[in-house]
C-alpha cells in the first residue's frame, strides 16, 4: 500500500524520460555540474581555486547524500546552502570554495534553463513524432470522401486525409512556437545578487574582461551561445510565461484534433484503438468509448490552465526579483512538461492505431449528399433547359418532404421525388450520375499532396511513434 501522495502526471501518464529529466537527483546533480564549472573557470581565470579542487567536485556529481542535505535544510531553512553543505561533506577538499561569487540563483535559475531547455528539445521530438504519425494517415486518406460539418451541422464534404491536414496545420504552428522558444532561450550566467555582477568585480579586483569571459566560459560549458543581456537576481520570467504558452497551444491543438475524434466516434466513422481485453464500461459491456481521446482532452485542459501562472508571475515579478515566484515555479513548469509528454505520446498512440470505417463514412455522406447536392443538381436542370427560379422551388418543396421523412423514417427519398417532378427535367439515373461523393470533395486530394510536399521536409527523421499506452 503507498501511503504517501504521487502526482498523477509523475504516477499514471508521463513517460519514464520526462520523469528522470526533472526528477530531484538530475536538479541537483545539475546544481552540481555548476558549481564545478563555476570553479574551474575561476581556477583557469586566475582566481585561488586548485585545480585539486575542481577534480574533486566533479568527481562527486553524482553522490548526492539527500538525507544531509534534508537534515541540514531543516536546521538552515535554505535548499541551496543546505546543498553546498553536503557537496562540501562529499568534497572536503574543496568544501571552502564552492558557490564562490555565486548567488543562490546562480544554480537554481541556470539548472532550469538547462532542464527547460533539454525538455523543450524532447517535447519537440515528441510533437515531430506526432506529425509523421499524422501525415502519414493524411496521405492514406487524402481521397476518402466524408461528410463535412459546420456548426456540427452536416455541410459540403471533405477527406478523412484534408481532416488530419488541418490537425497538423495547428501542430505546426505550435512547432514553430516551440522553435522560437528554444532560440530565445540564454544562460543566466554568474551575475550577483541584482545582477550587476559587483561580487566578481570584487574577486577579480575589477577586471572586467575576465567576468565576462567567466560568463562566456560557463554558457558555453552547458550548450548555451550567450547570457541574457541584463538581468536582475534572476533570469527574466517573462521565459516561464513564454514556455508554458508554448505547451499551452500544443495543449489546445491536441484537445481540437482529439474532440474531434471524439465527436467522429460517436457516429462510428473514426475508432481511437482498442486493445483486445479493454473494458469500456462496468455497467455497458458492449461499450467502447473514446477513453484516450478524452484523457487527452482533460490533460490538455490542465495544461492551459497551467500556463496562467506562469502569466501571473511574470506580471508581479517585483523589481530585481521577490521570491513569490519559487513554490508555484517548482510545480507549473515541471507538471506542464509531464502534462505536454502525456498528451503527445497518447496523440501518438492514437493516431497510429486510428479505425477508418469506411463503409460507414460512405453511409453516413450517402444519406445527406442528396441535401448537399441539391445547388449541382439544380445548375445541371437549368443547363437542359429548366427555369431556374421554377427549379428552386422544386428542390425546396422536395427537399422539406424528404426531410420530413428522414426525420420520421430514417429513409432520405430526395432523388425519386425530383425523379417524379417531371418538370425538374432529370431522370433518376441522372440524378444517381451527380451524386457520386468524390464530385463535391473539390480540391481536398490535391491540397493534402501539396501540403505534404511543403511541410515533410521539416518533420522527415522523426522516430516511429510510440505503440503502447499502458495506462
Amino acid at each position: 500500500m503507498v501511503d504517501i501522495y504521487e502526482s498523477p502526471l509523475a504516477g499514471r501518464y508521463a513517460s519514464e524520460r520526462i520523469l528522470k529529466l526533472f526528477s530531484q537527483q538530475k536538479r541537483i546533480e545539475t546544481w552540481r555540474k555548476l558549481w564545478t564549472e563555476l570553479a574551474r573557470a575561476q581556477h583557469e581565470l586566475g582566481l585561488p581555486v586548485s585545480e585539486e579542487q575542481v577534480n574533486e567536485l566533479a568527481a562527486h556529481v553524482s553522490d548526492i547524500d539527500f538525507d544531509c542535505a534534508k537534515a541540514r535544510e531543516k536546521e538552515v531553512r535554505h535548499d541551496v546552502m543546505a546543498h553546498v553543505y553536503t557537496y562540501g561533506k562529499a568534497a572536503p577538499g574543496a568544501a571552502g570554495i564552492i558557490h564562490l561569487g555565486a548567488t543562490s540563483c546562480y544554480v537554481t535559475d541556470n539548472a532550469d534553463l538547462i532542464l527547460y531547455r533539454d525538455g523543450l528539445r524532447y517535447l519537440r521530438e515528441e510533437l515531430l513524432k506526432t506529425l509523421s504519425a499524422l501525415a502519414d494517415f493524411a496521405g492514406r486518406y487524402k481521397a476518402l470522401p466524408a461528410l463535412g460539418f459546420t456548426h456540427y451541422q452536416p455541410a459540403q464534404p471533405v477527406t478523412v486525409g484534408k481532416r488530419a491536414a488541418l490537425w497538423m496545420q495547428d501542430l505546426l504552428m505550435d512547432l514553430d512556437e516551440l522553435d522560437q522558444v528554444l532560440d530565445g532561450i540564454r544562460f543566466l550566467g554568474c551575475r550577483g545578487a541584482t545582477g550587476t555582477e559587483a561580487s566578481l568585480l570584487e574577486l577579480f579586483d575589477g577586471d572586467e574582461a575576465k567576468i565576462i569571459e567567466l560568463n562566456r566560459r560557463l554558457a558555453a560549458a552547458f550548450g548555451f551561445a550567450e547570457c541574457f543581456a541584463v538581468c536582475g537576481q534572476t533570469y527574466p520570467r517573462k521565459l516561464d510565461s513564454r514556455i508554458l504558452n508554448c505547451l499551452s497551444s500544443i495543449a489546445q491543438s491536441l484537445h481540437k484534433m482529439a474532440t474531434d475524434i471524439r465527436l467522429l466516434q460517436h457516429d462510428r466513422q473514426l475508432e481511437e484503438p482498442f486493445g483486445t481485453h479493454q473494458i469500456g464500461s462496468s455497467a455497458m459491456a458492449y461499450k467502447r468509448n473514446p477513453m484516450r481521446c478524452e484523457r487527452i482532452c482533460s490533460l490538455a485542459r490542465y495544461l492551459i490552465g497551467d500556463a496562467l501562472s506562469g502569466a501571473m508571475t511574470a506580471s508581479v515579478q517585483w523589481l530585481e526579483r521577490t521570491l513569490d515566484d519559487s513554490a508555484g515555479r517548482r510545480i507549473a513548469l515541471p507538471e506542464a512538461f509531464l502534462c505536454a509528454d502525456a498528451i503527445l505520446r497518447l496523440a501518438q498512440n492514437v493516431v497510429s492505431g486510428l479505425q477508418v470505417n469506411e463503409a460507414v463514412i460512405r453511409r453516413n455522406l450517402q444519406e445527406n449528399l442528396p441535401f448537399i447536392a441539391t445547388e449541382n443538381l439544380l445548375m445541371e436542370a437549368v443547363k437542359k433547359g429548366g427555369d431556374r427560379q421554377a427549379l428552386h422551388e422544386v428542390i425546396r418543396a422536395a427537399s422539406m418532404e424528404a426531410a420530413a421523412r428522414m426525420k420520421e423514417e430514417g429513409v432520405c427519398d430526395l432523388p425519386e421525388r425530383l425523379a417524379a417532378a417531371g418538370e425538374f427535367g432529370l431522370s433518376k439515373e441522372e440524378i444517381d450520375a451527380l451524386l457520386e461523393p468524390e464530385r463535391y470533395i473539390g480540391r481536398c486530394p490535391e491540397q493534402v499532396e501539396e501540403f505534404l510536399a511543403a511541410v515533410r521536409p521539416k518533420i522527415d527523421g522523426a522516430g516511429p511513434a510510440d505503440a503502447e499506452i499502458t495506462v
